[in-house]
């Protein structure tokens, strides 16, 4: 059997775990509007959804690489599932008591579990391959994701956004019960599928990169922090996640804002992610052989900048369009920044993804900032102009930083 063929089914189970992910992360531009609605939020505290969802990463990416240094990532993939269930099922409670507090320790202990798989599953698919490679496969794992972000969107959209409203708060919360009760059974068989699966073999990060030139200095390096490209990758990764977070989360409350028909603007998500599998595959279909990953990052980081710059000064269906087309602009960043921050780390890898997760955090931060701007001047589409700094950073990362070997 070819060294290709053997990748082939530890892909298509992290796949599964993509689809999965996504599933659960990209609800949570439902969830702000549902629980603005039901709990009577300002729109600061409607992004508490994505500040308690992302800030986990923050806080435990460290932590789960340790574990990950025990468990191996197969069993660290399974554990991060079982804990993922664990925050699903506070859904249940939280629903009874009709606690905002407590659906945010349940969207906390997602996180969780989210970070270890997020920590073991990108690198994973990183070293399961070529390094030039690396972007591709990443994308295909972006398509599953997002896939799987449309298909709960429209799922919970239907259930959450359309359809009568009930009087009773505490009857409009119990519309999350079942769903989420659904979520946990799939999430514990997953984690037992995992766990008992032979299709996902160990990889060791130190025999990721055959030694070359850009190799062969980092060896002598004794920390994470001497390399550049991951420091100033972990940045871009914060700014990258806050931008990615703000066009999927942000655009239903956007178009309520300006008036759109709440059974309308529910579907404006999906619009999102639409432009972000339209972007993966693309990524997919041309990378490498036609454009390489850092070609690709730098157009993406462009297109953003552009974009955001014509949502800004456009109004109506034709600013949220542009919201949605940054799903198209942020698509490749993700998988080309991975490998462009972790090139050269070797033993350093599984270390080096846990601070590369905690950038994951832009997503908690940037989207907590989005509303603040909004209720401080009474603009939710002013407020995108925190976006621009960011693409320009990720630019920068693209152009220049990436290629620091020192400092």
């Amino acid at each position: 059997m070819s060294k290709k063929n053997n990748y082939l089914v530890p892909l298509l189970i992290i796949g599964v775990i993509f689809f999965i992910m996504g599933f659960i992360t990209w609800v949570n531009g439902t969830l702000i509007s549902f629980f603005k609605k039901a709990f009577t939020l300002d729109n600061t505290s409607s992004y508490l959804v994505t500040f308690a969802f992302f800030i986990s990463y923050t806080l435990m990416a460290v932590p789960s690489s340790l574990v990950l240094k025990k468990t191996g990532f197969k069993n660290g993939m399974s554990l991060a599932l079982l804990v993922m269930a664990a925050g699903t099922i506070i859904f249940i409670p939280a629903a009874e008591m009709a606690s905002y507090p407590l659906f945010l320790a349940g969207l906390f202990t997602i996180g969780i579990g989210l970070t270890v798989l997020q920590t073991a599953s990108n690198p994973y698919v990183t070293i399961l391959g070529p390094r030039d490679s690396a972007a591709q496969r990443i994308s295909f794992m972006g398509i599953a994701n997002k896939t799987a972000g449309v298909i709960s969107q429209l799922i919970f959209g239907k259930l959450l956004l359309a359809g009568a409203e009930s009087a009773d708060p505490k009857d409009e919360l119990n519309k999350v019960v079942m769903p989420y009760v659904v979520m946990t059974v799939v999430l514990i068989i997953l984690a037992l599928v995992i766990r008992m699966s032979k299709g996902l073999v160990e990889v060791s990060e130190e025999e990721e990169e055959t030694p070359s030139v850009s190799t062969l200095v980092p060896v002598t390096k004794t920390s994470v922090f001497q390399f550049p490209n991951l420091v100033l990758g972990v940045i871009a990764i914060f700014c990258y996640v806050g931008v990615e977070v703000i066009a999927g989360d942000t655009i239903i409350n956007y178009g309520i804002s300006l008036g759109f028909p709440e059974n309308e603007a529910r579907l404006f998500g999906t619009y999102t992610l639409y432009g972000m599998m339209f972007g993966y595959v693309l990524g997919a279909a041309l990378i490498p052989k036609y454009v390489s990953q850092q070609a690709y990052l730098k157009f993406c980081a462009v297109l953003g900048l552009l974009v955001t710059l014509t949502a800004l000064f456009t109004s109506g269906f034709t600013s949220v369009v542009c919201i949605a087309i940054l799903g198209f602009a942020n698509s490749v960043i993700w998988p080309a920044l991975w490998p462009l921050a972790l090139s050269g780390l070797g033993k350093f890898t599984k270390v080096a993804s846990a601070l590369l997760v905690m950038g994951i955090s832009g997503g908690a931060v940037v989207p907590l900032l989005y509303g603040g701007i909004a209720d401080a001047i009474g603009s939710t589409q002013k407020a995108y102009w925190i976006m621009i700094p960011l693409y320009v950073f990720i630019l920068y990362f693209g152009l220049v930083g990436h290629k620091k070997k020192s400092w």
